[in-house]
């Protein structure tokens, strides 16, 4: 009798368990703001007011109006009848100091085996594309605290490096032995040591399927007199072909984030970096301004570490403008190096994204700070593709535009070039005004935005259509 009851007494327990598990759900209502998307996903991270009366309509309600994607990818423990994969033996490590105070080993220098963490920690849920056997770690200790830890968790130092805007080491681990990375991630929480831990998320850039450059025109720019001269501004995209005559003397630098990936494709970035700056006959918003490029794309697609990488050059070449043409989903690691870099007085833009109406948020476009724009033809049509959501910030042309391309020139549609067009105004804005600061910037742009579709800011087009000689005019 005292066995049964002890076996039911481990049933109940391990149901509660099971029910105690979170689950983080994407939601594709265009209303919500990104403080409830946290509270809903048990982030928080912006600091909201979770509670009812904060504006959250309670666990339950919320559990009942999220949608499951399909792109949202749950890793969950392996299979425990399954042979677990061979483990590293543990070994002693020294006494780490600054972790934190909830009595981790890590913290009283024990070394903890993976498997033995399976049963604390619950696997995170991962949502987006990511590499599958690879985490990004920002680690709190030298090059022997990083071995360290790829020792007790049974990884692979892949890569590290000091990042700028990270303000710690960025450690890229291997994972060899077929764990998910949700639960590598919930097993490498419980070391103080490791202050950050994500997965290595892949971004895409933002081209849609492809007459003459009416942008100037819809954003209230005079071609003749657009100037971005001396602004320095970088660019993270593909690579570029610097030999087209609209990229004559606009390129100050360049740096190759992936070194070991050859180069195939250079339309886009040399698109993106015309419609900004270009001169010639393909003349750019922004001619005079100075390009600092760097190549973080292959086939459209990219990682976070690359990013990241490419990123921290950027911010080092002391420019006041950063493009970010591309989308993918929330990295904590990219929105902490996002805030950094506005901190440093750097205007941030970004593409919102083409994956169309119902789309999850686009990032780095929907963190804070980060101008994310969307859009339009020639007729002010918001492009039907677009992302929506609330943090849509601006519109600009971004539908079937002429712009340089590797081939010579070519016909371009997609918010990856409607950010250029932004970045090459903003350009003008602080070649006319160079003490004005980006906070400056962003609320002139916001006030002064011609409106489009309902009345005031919408899910659609942001404040309105980029005004550059209103916001030109506003102190």
């Amino acid at each position: 009798m005292v066995a049964e009851a002890a076996l039911r007494l481990v049933a109940i327990l391990a149901a509660a368990a099971i029910a105690a598990i979170p689950a983080s759900a994407q939601t594709n209502d265009p209303n919500i703001d990104r403080a409830q998307i946290d509270c809903r996903n048990g982030t928080n991270a912006a600091g909201a007011d979770c509670t009812e009366d904060g504006g959250n309509d309670g666990a339950g309600d919320a559990a009942a109006g999220a949608v499951f994607l399909p792109a949202l990818i749950v890793d969950l423990f392996p299979n425990p009848a399954a042979p677990p994969a061979p483990m590293p033996t543990p070994r002693p490590g020294p006494a780490v100091s600054g972790g934190n105070d909830h009595g981790d080993p890590a913290v009283n220098g024990a070394v903890i085996s993976p498997s033995d963490l399976i049963a604390v920690q619950p696997a995170r849920a991962v949502v987006g594309d990511f590499v599958p056997d690879e985490v990004l770690v920002t680690v709190d200790g030298d090059t022997g605290a990083v071995q360290q830890i790829a020792a007790s968790f049974g990884l692979q130092v892949r890569s590290q490096r000091q990042s700028l805007l990270l303000g710690s080491t960025l450690v890229r681990f291997g994972i060899p032995d077929g764990r998910p990375v949700g639960v590598v991630l919930a097993q490498l929480a419980t070391d103080g040591r490791t202050q950050r831990r994500e997965p290595n998320h892949i971004y895409s850039l933002q081209q849609a399927a492809g007459i003459v450059n009416y942008a100037f025109d819809r954003i209230a720019l005079d071609a003749g007199q657009a100037s971005g001269e001396n602004v320095r501004i970088a660019v993270v995209d593909t690579g570029i072909d610097d030999t087209n005559p609209a990229l004559a003397g606009v390129i100050a630098g360049q740096f190759d984030a992936m070194p070991d990936v050859p180069i195939e494709k250079r339309d886009h970035g040399t698109s993106i970096d015309g419609l900004i700056a270009g001169v010639g006959a393909l003349k750019g918003m922004a001619p005079g301004a100075k390009i600092y490029h760097a190549r973080a794309f292959e086939g459209g697609k990219s990682t976070m570490d690359v990013i990241l990488s490419a990123l921290d050059w950027a911010a080092e070449q002391n420019v006041a403008i950063i493009n970010m043409s591309f989308v993918g989903p929330k990295n904590e690691l990219l929105g902490v190096a996002c805030r950094n870099a506005r901190a440093l007085g750097m205007v941030l833009v970004a593409a919102a994204g083409n994956n169309g109406p119902k789309a999850p948020y686009g990032y780095p476009g929907a963190f804070e700070g980060v101008i994310a724009v969307t859009a339009t033809d020639a007729r002010d049509g918001l492009m039907p593709q677009a992302n929506r959501g609330a943090y849509v910030f601006i519109s600009a042309p971004g539908v079937e535009m002429v712009a340089p391309s590797g081939a010579g020139s070519d016909v371009v549609t997609g918010t990856s070039f409607a950010a250029a067009i932004v970045s090459g105004a903003i350009a003008n804005l602080i070649h006319a005004s160079p003490d004005r600061s980006a906070d400056d910037i962003e609320k002139a742009l916001a006030v002064t935005a011609k409106d489009l579709g309902p009345k005031g800011r919408d899910n659609d087009f942001g404040y309105g259509l980029l005004d550059l000689k209103a916001a030109a005019a506003k102190d």
